[in-house]
């Protein structure tokens, strides 16, 4: 399938969404509301002063804002995966309810890593993006870490051309979708076991049509918390109570 008809499957879940009950540009995490839920999505660094809409946000059409995904202004597309998820990660969610809960040792951040960690022995692991504390968490085993805005020891994104299609194992941010990469990733990872992972993950069965092997999505625990740690500018704090991980298997069962 072409990677890029993923923004058309979004488009097609989202039927009558409503309208958007507030919207929040957090300093990490972007929130949007609507009457099935709430949405997330990790917020694009570096927001101009200057941007259009704030203060207009609240009433619009959910559909419209979705729609936003779809655009290459970075906190636009940020705020258009949040409205997506907040439509189709609703408490009506099938694919969310059976999904598993991951327990883990690891810290909550990084409990899918833990999840995974046997697995990983001995194999070629590529992660796209930086997950605070992965290096000690994966001490020993071979791990890339590729990024846009790589720190030490990281890759700058481009080495996803020559890493992903030798990779065992790739795990995928859901951002991807918002920066426009998930299409071109996807495919380099075809052959990998592949996990699309964060709070800015829809659950949807579908995306199994573009390799996505697991997927590692949140659910909400507590919504007022959540709220407030994002306006405070929360980051992996997101893990210490508003919501966890659980995981869903997507593909076929592996050998």
């Amino acid at each position: 399938m072409n990677p890029w008809a993923v923004y058309e499957l979004l488009w097609d879940r989202l039927g009558d969404a409503g309208h958007c009950r507030s919207a929040t540009l957090g300093l990490v995490w972007t929130l949007c509301e609507g009457p099935a839920g709430m949405g997330l999505a990790m917020t694009a660094a570096g927001a101009p002063r200057t941007l259009p809409w704030p203060g207009t946000l609240a009433g619009r059409p959910l559909a419209e804002l979705a729609r936003w995904l779809e655009r290459f202004q970075p906190h636009e597309a940020t705020l258009g995966l949040a409205a997506v998820n907040a439509v189709i990660n609703g408490a009506d969610n099938s694919l969310r309810e059976r999904a598993c809960p991951i327990r883990s040792a690891a810290p909550g951040n990084l409990a899918v890593f833990g999840h995974f960690l046997p697995q990983l022995q001995g194999q070629r692991v590529i992660v796209i993006g930086r997950y605070p504390g992965l290096d000690r968490l994966t001490a020993g085993l071979d791990v890339t870490v590729l990024e846009r805005q790589p720190g030490p020891g990281d890759l700058p994104d481009p080495a996803c051309e020559y890493l992903l299609p030798e990779a065992d194992w790739v795990f995928l941010t859901a951002s991807t979708l918002a920066n426009k990469t998930f299409p071109r990733l996807a495919s380099l990872a075809v052959d990998a076991t592949t996990v699309l992972m964060g709070p800015s993950a829809p659950w949807l069965a579908e995306l199994a049509q573009f390799g996505i092997d697991y997927l590692a999505g949140v659910v909400i625990d507590e919504p007022d918390l959540l709220r407030r740690t994002v306006a405070e500018g929360g980051g992996t704090r997101l893990f210490d109570g508003p919501l966890h991980y659980r995981l869903a298997r997507l593909g076929p069962p592996l050998p």
